[in-house]
């Protein structure tokens, strides 16, 4: 499996896990000149950017390990233009983190409430 493929992969699967817990998607792979979310949603009365990591093996590491500070700070730029965007500076915000390890017995899906605060460059 290619890298874009286990990407999208994981997407799927997050995207249904998600909606399973009670979130609602906005938007899918949101794109700016800051760079790119992998899903917008809302739970409740707060507003989510999920960054879903999925791998096959953890030789490098558990999927999450992958939003380092430089992903983070990435990520708060993307999230940043989107509230400004939509005008939405005043909507409470998080980062959360969806990590699949898709493993023989099937794929371990686990949900990072609130990863990371904001990171500023």
């Amino acid at each position: 499996m290619k890298k874009k493929e286990l990407g999208q992969k994981g997407e799927e699967l997050a995207l249904r896990f998600l909606k399973k817990n009670g979130y609602r998607l906005i938007e899918r792979n949101y794109t700016c000149k800051m760079g790119e979310v992998d899903i917008v949603a809302r739970e409740k009365d707060i507003l989510a950017f999920i960054e879903v990591k999925t791998r096959k093996t953890t030789t490098f590491g558990p999927p999450q390990m992958a939003v380092d500070q430089r992903k983070q700070e990435q990520l708060s730029r993307v999230a940043l233009h989107y509230l400004k965007e939509k005008r939405l500076e005043r909507i409470k915000a998080r980062f959360d983190v969806v990590a699949i390890l898709l493993s023989p017995k099937g794929p371990e899906i686990e949900l990072i409430r609130n990863a990371f605060d904001l990171q500023y460059p």
